[in-house]
This record gives structure tokens, sequence and C-alpha cells, in this order.
């Protein structure tokens, strides 16, 4: 969603994920649209960060847009969540958000100037805005995307003028996260949503591209939710 809509307004993109078979699908399907390029990364192991950002490093001297959106999910039953969730999902989520920030400020630093800025969007959640309904026993995760919130606030005055921080607090979207909750049926879930829809690609891929581009220069620190009003109506 994002990835397309980035190629859309003209960027060139360099895309990472665990598994490089998806990324070649990935490639093979949006590279009609512009240039991309992929490079496979566990960025919850052991140098996955560092393995990423001497990738990117050596692909380009100047990065415009960093998108943090690498994610990791668990449930469980309050009683029997284990430690290992924790570890697992702060270490992708917020940890390896910064590291691979922080690796890349040189890059970005390079590419910024005064009417310019260099942009860091980060992926949060409506789920770090509010508790999840009962039942969503998401706990980890959830309070890893308020962290997300709070860090991209935090870098976001920390980092200014040069480079513009802010997070984008997505709803409910079709995912391999969201298969389960779907499962339900998309109707019955989204009578649920004011706007009685689900997001589609399109909602995403737009405000990445505003946050990505001129229109959006004088915001940083923004958590901006794209849920169809979900975080309002509760």
């Amino acid at each position: 969603m994002i990835t397309e809509g980035l190629l859309r307004e003209g960027a060139s993109v360099i895309i990472s994920s665990r598994k490089q078979d998806d990324l070649d699908a990935a490639v093979a399907e949006l590279s009609p649209l512009g240039e991309i390029s992929s490079f496979a990364a566990d960025l919850g192991a052991t140098g996955g960060v560092e393995a990423l950002a001497a990738h990117v490093a050596e692909q380009v001297d100047a990065l415009h847009v960093l998108v943090n959106n690498a994610g990791a999910n668990w449930g469980a039953p309050v009683e029997d969540f284990p430690a290992s969730a924790w570890d697992k999902v702060l270490s992708v989520n917020v940890k390896a958000m910064f590291g691979l920030t922080q690796a890349l400020l040189p890059q970005l630093r390079a590419a910024s100037t005064d009417d310019d800025p260099a942009r860091v969007v980060n992926i949060g959640s409506i789920d770090g805005l509010r508790a999840p309904q009962p039942g969503i026993n998401n706990f980890s995760y959830s309070a890893s995307k308020a962290a997300v919130h709070m860090l991209t606030q935090q870098l976001a005055t920390t980092l200014a003028p040069d480079i513009l921080v802010n997070a984008i607090a997505p709803g409910l979207f079709e995912s391999k996260m969201t298969t389960g909750l779907l499962a339900f049926g998309e109707d019955a879930v989204a009578a649920q949503i004011p706007l009685r829809r689900i997001g589609r690609p399109a909602d995403m891929a737009g405000i990445a591209a505003f946050l990505a581009g001129p229109s959006s220069t004088y915001i940083t620190g923004a958590v901006i939710p794209v849920d169809g009003g979900v975080v309002a109506s509760r």
C-alpha cells in the first residue's frame, strides 16, 4: 500500500522484509510503477537492523524518506501471555524502529534542505491510542504501538528542524495481522466502524504520500489515525 503510493509519486523505493520470496513478488508486481529494489532482513534478529542500514547506505548517499513499517504481533489470554511475547514484539516494533532511524541519520541529514526536510514516517496503530476491545489480547502489541507514538514525538523534537518525524496510526486494513478478525466477516466488522468500511490500500497510500511530500513540511510529531473514525467514536 505505502510502497505503491510512493512509487506513484515518483519516488525510488527500497523495500525490506524477512522473506526474499515475498520481496521478489512485490518487486515484480510494482516495478511497472517506478524504480524499486529489495533487501531481505529480519529486524528482530541480531544484526538485522545493521545489515539493512548498511545496504541502504551503500545504495544512496541521501535518503529523503524512511518508512518504519516492520511489525510483530502476539495474542494470548492474559493468564498465558509469555514473557517472550514482550521481547519479540518490543524488539521489532520499537527497538528496531529506533535503531534503523538512528543508523540512517547521516543519509537523512544529507537529503534535508531548509525548504524540504527529510522525513521519517513510523507506523503505529489505533491500538496504541485506546485500549483494544475485550478479547483482543494483544498486550505487548498495543503497548508497543503506544511506545511508537511517544518515540515519534520525542524524535520529532530531537531531530527538528532537519528531519520531520510523524506516525500513521492505522485502524482495520486487510493484512496478515488482521486475518483472524476479518474471519468474522468484513461486513460484520465494518458495522462497528463509523464510516462503515475497513481501510482501503489507497487510504494508506494517500496519507504516506502526503507525509513524504511537499504539503507536509510544517508537520512534525503528529500521530494521525487512519481508522474510519474508530478512535473518535470511543
